[in-house]
């Protein structure tokens, strides 16, 4: 099975287990984790759940993919768009559980596996944990509710954090608003057990310990200000100027993704912090998402990083103001419509 859920005391216990894959989530995992979050709510004998990955790797890495690059040429992406249906529901039925719902964020977490972990009540990462959402690299915009958790990390962190795909650990996780706990990678067996039999505060008392120092607060002073500019062309070029070495790297990371994500991203990320509720983010990353589907950077970016492995993506013109902003339309009947 590519996911497990069980029972131990009274914990319900999810396993994704396609640790060959990394855990990458399907459209099955996807249906088969709803399913369970949806008994295991009713059902009295169960007071929280917990999240977890199979294998030393990583909880999840993300969505498949390569289903998606299939999907795009052989159905015109139909498949891919009632995946994203259901996962954005998922992610919101994980904001609003009404049990504690613990991510044990171990290892790689990056797009969907962030969706199915940052949304939960409880959050732990580990030494290990390397948290990313690195959809523009893919010409992808970040989804699953990631623009709603960016654009409310302090300052410009979210924002600098989804232009550049970049990957932060425990210390950072905690900072922006990702995760909330620290436990020791050789620790988390004991965490869960002890999740089980003595119940989530209890275990936290026991297992959780300082994290280490975040190194993202320590770099605001530029990430702020270059962050601020209206532009993505301005915002790299303020990169560039500001005489750090952070920010030069930074802009030579935005440089090498899909132009067009990337300004869908800043304005997606912006409008994001504008909207009430994550049901009103989540509409709106299914009506870019879908819009994605239909640009050419997507099937590209996925050959160039993940078919061909030739990392030379060839990338389409940057859009328009006008054809950014027609990402962002309704889309009428096939609107996601969660809020």
């Amino acid at each position: 099975m590519d996911i497990e859920t069980t029972t131990s005391g009274r914990l319900g216990h999810v396993l994704l287990n396609r640790p060959k894959a990394l855990n990458a989530l399907t459209h099955d995992m996807v249906r088969h984790l709803d399913a369970a979050l949806a008994e295991w709510a009713a059902d009295e004998s169960v007071d929280a759940v917990l999240i977890s990955g199979a294998g030393e790797r990583g909880l999840c890495a993300g969505g498949d993919i390569r289903s998606i690059y299939h999907d795009l040429r052989e159905g015109g992406g139909a498949a891919t768009a009632a995946f994203w249906r259901e996962e954005y529901r998922l992610n919101a039925r994980i904001a609003r559980y009404g049990k504690p719902y613990v991510a044990l964020m171990d290892g790689l977490v990056m797009g969907g596996g962030v969706g199915v972990s940052a949304h939960g009540s409880v959050r732990v990462v580990t030494e290990r944990t390397k948290l990313a959402m690195p959809e523009t690299g893919i010409g992808l915009i970040p989804d699953v509710g990631g623009t709603y958790l960016l654009s409310r990390a302090p300052g410009e962190i979210g924002l600098h954090l989804a232009l550049t795909g970049a990957v932060i650990g425990a210390g950072d996780a905690i900072a922006c608003g990702l995760a909330d706990h620290f436990v020791a990678s050789t620790d988390l067996p004991a965490f869960m057990a002890d999740v089980a039999g003595e119940g989530v505060s209890a275990a936290l008392q026991r297992h959780a310990r300082p994290a280490p120092e975040p190194a993202l607060p320590a770099q605001r002073a530029w990430i702020d200000v270059c962050y601020a500019a209206e532009t993505l062309p301005e915002i790299v070029e303020t990169l560039l100027e500001a005489g750090e070495d952070g920010a030069k790297s930074a802009a030579e990371q935005i440089a090498g993704k899909s132009p067009t994500a990337s300004r869908v991203t800043l304005s997606a990320v912006r409008r994001a912090g504008l909207l009430a509720s994550l049901e009103q983010v989540l509409d709106q990353e299914y009506r870019v998402s879908c819009r994605a589907l239909a640009h050419p950077d997507l099937e590209e970016g996925i050959r160039a990083q993940v078919i061909d492995k030739d990392r030379t993506p060839d990338w389409a013109p940057a859009a328009s103001p006008d054809e950014v902003d027609a990402f962002f339309e309704p889309l009428g009947d096939k609107e996601l419509g969660l809020a």
